[in-house]
């Protein structure tokens, strides 16, 4: 079995996650599809927990990462705010700048595994 190496950014607000790999994904999601039903099935996930996961976020936030309008004639949608669009811009800056920082000692800690 081939071992998977992930970095995996967590940002904590007092006990809940605020910024996680999770959430980053889900927002891509919402960027792609327009929407967090259509976001949360992309992701293999109920609407309501993709909700409760962006309503978490934005809580936890100065400003939301994502503002939705309301159905009608038309439909509502979701989109991510420039917020939204920063907190993704950021993780994964963070996460390509850490994974190339601790390569030597991800590879080393991949060779201590079990083949």
């Amino acid at each position: 079995m081939k071992s998977k190496v992930q970095f995996r950014l967590r940002i904590y607000r007092d006990e809940s996650i605020a910024i996680g790999p999770g959430k980053i994904a889900l927002l891509e999601a919402i960027a792609e599809t327009g929407s967090i039903s259509a976001a949360g099935r992309q992701l293999g996930m109920s609407y309501r927990r993709a909700w409760m996961l962006i309503d978490e976020m934005n809580r936890a936030l100065t400003s939301p990462a994502v503002a939705t309008a309301t159905g009608g004639t038309h439909g509502g949608g979701s989109a991510l705010t420039a917020v939204g669009e920063q907190i993704v811009r950021h993780y994964r800056a963070i996460e390509s700048t850490a994974r190339v920082a601790a390569a030597s000692d991800i590879a080393a800690l991949t060779r201590l595994l079990a083949p």
